[in-house]
């Protein structure tokens, strides 16, 4: 995700204690949210502390991994363009489907421009990108993702497509401060802790919550599900560009 999808604090005493808090407002007595965040504590922690994350903050992260990233990134967006356009064909107010048009047509356009920077400064282009092969990675997480908008209903598609803007703000918010010393990171890192990102993702969790309150608890409970699976596939998207992961055959 980039900033042309939303357009428009620091790490704190450990990453655990960062991942406690449930969003980047403070909830009421219950939400959906709060109980979202806390089924995948454990994988945003293990976010944090990815050699690829903290590579990023210090600088050390190599260049081959950073445009595995960027490619895989560009084809992964074009897949979640079409998963936030059937939530917003979805959404139950008027308001929420404007948003998510307009983030989808975000997600093409970040893939479009903020990719093709990205490849100019890492020495290739556009269209480079887009010839290289989807990842196994990419290619599994999009699966689920297209799966689940698809199948199920507007909470699990939600769920499912929450993770991508959730965790991209709080890790960008993690890391803003800490920024790096490296210009084509800091810039990422800037893009994430950005407050006009921010406002953004507020809007969709708050959506969740509304969206929660509202379902029964069997629904709320395949929607976690939905939202932890998505949220393992993001550690493993930073992960698979940390190996420059490739097919076996």
């Amino acid at each position: 995700m980039s900033d042309a999808l939303f357009p428009g604090a620091s790490l704190g005493p450990s990453p655990v204690e960062t991942a406690t808090r449930p969003s980047m407002e403070e909830p009421g007595p219950w939400s959906f949210s709060q109980e979202l965040w806390a089924a995948i504590e454990p994988i945003y922690a293990a976010i944090l502390d990815h050699p690829f994350i903290t590579g990023l903050v210090d600088g050390t992260l190599p260049r081959e991994a950073f445009r595995h990233f960027v490619v895989q990134d560009s084809h992964y967006l074009r897949d979640y363009a079409r998963a936030l356009a059937l939530c917003a064909a979805r959404a139950p107010e008027e308001d929420d489907v404007r948003a998510f048009a307009a983030d989808a047509v975000g997600a093409i356009a970040a893939e479009q421009e903020m990719h093709a920077e990205f490849m100019s400064q890492l020495g290739g282009s556009a269209g480079e990108a887009a010839a290289l092969p989807v990842g196994p990675t990419t290619r599994a997480y999009t699966s689920y993702l297209l799966a689940t908008v698809y199948g199920g209903s507007f909470l699990d598609g939600l769920a499912a497509v929450l993770p991508c803007y959730w965790i991209y703000a709080r890790v960008g918010e993690a890391l803003l401060e800490r920024s790096s010393p490296d210009p084509l990171y800091r810039r990422w890192i800037a893009t994430y802790g950005d407050e006009a990102f921010q406002s953004v993702v507020r809007r969709v969790v708050a959506l969740a919550d509304r969206t929660g309150r509202e379902a029964t608890p069997a629904q709320r409970a395949r929607a976690t599900e939905h939202f932890v699976t998505t949220s393992r596939y993001e550690w493993m998207f930073w992960d698979a560009a940390w190996r420059r992961e490739t097919w076996p055959l």
